[in-house]
């Protein structure tokens, strides 16, 4: 059985009387330790199946199976826990939490985790996989681009989750960040943990083992 399984996926958006189909009928099967690009034009939807993927979105129509789980039956409680300790997110912008260090913001979605590990000596093991041990106490604002990245790999990292779901992971990147960024998800997918990209650049997309193209909502090939 696949880890992730989209069955006539819909999501309309209403605006009053306005309707906008952004998927249509998106059936999809993704593998445990897959690495899947989702790429697109701007509109044509893969950042909306992405937060359906992410339980951060709900389909209008059709059925989304986690681990053989149907999404729509399950309750706050229990999407908030699939969220929290199966899926890490990674975002364009980051999302550092200002005021926090890096290993405080690294440790912040731990706080809501049931796991029972030690989150700050994994913290610390991650950060110095990727290269910021020597930056444990600096906050975002002291950063590069690249390394607040390098944090939100992390962050993603931290509970342990078997999905990754980085949505334009490298799009505030220089070239050189981006491969490191990359990389760093590269090496991760190798390891086992399943990937899952959405991105315009064909660059980024080609670390990809998969890539699945969409147009105006539909799935053209994967």
């Amino acid at each position: 059985m696949a880890l992730i399984q989209l069955r006539g996926i819909n999501r309309i958006f209403r605006q009053g009387e306005l309707e906008v189909q952004v998927l249509k009928d998106i059936t999809l099967d993704i593998e445990e330790g897959d690495f899947v690009a989702i790429m697109g034009a701007s509109g044509s939807g893969k950042s909306t199946l992405m937060y359906i993927i992410g339980c951060l979105d709900s389909p209008t129509s059709g059925n989304y199976f986690f681990k053989g789980r149907d999404v729509a039956l399950l309750d706050d409680d229990s999407l908030s826990q699939i969220r929290n300790e199966s899926l890490g997110f990674i975002f364009q912008s980051f999302y550092l939490i200002p005021y926090l260090n890096v290993l405080e913001n690294v440790l912040v979605p731990s706080l809501y985790s049931s796991k029972a590990m030690d989150f700050n000596k994994r913290a610390l093991s991650l950060l110095r996989e990727v290269g910021m041990e020597e930056r444990v106490r600096f906050l975002p604002s002291e950063l590069s681009g690249g390394q607040k990245q390098r944090v939100a790999i992390v962050r993603s990292l931290i509970n342990a989750p078997e999905v990754v779901l980085a949505d334009e992971p490298t799009g505030q990147l220089d070239s050189k960040s981006s491969r490191q960024v990359m990389e760093i998800l590269s090496r991760l997918n190798s390891r086992g943990k399943t990937i899952i990209l959405v991105t315009h650049d064909p660059e980024t997309a080609r670390y990809a083992r998969r890539i699945i193209y969409l147009k105006d909502g539909c799935i053209t090939s994967h």
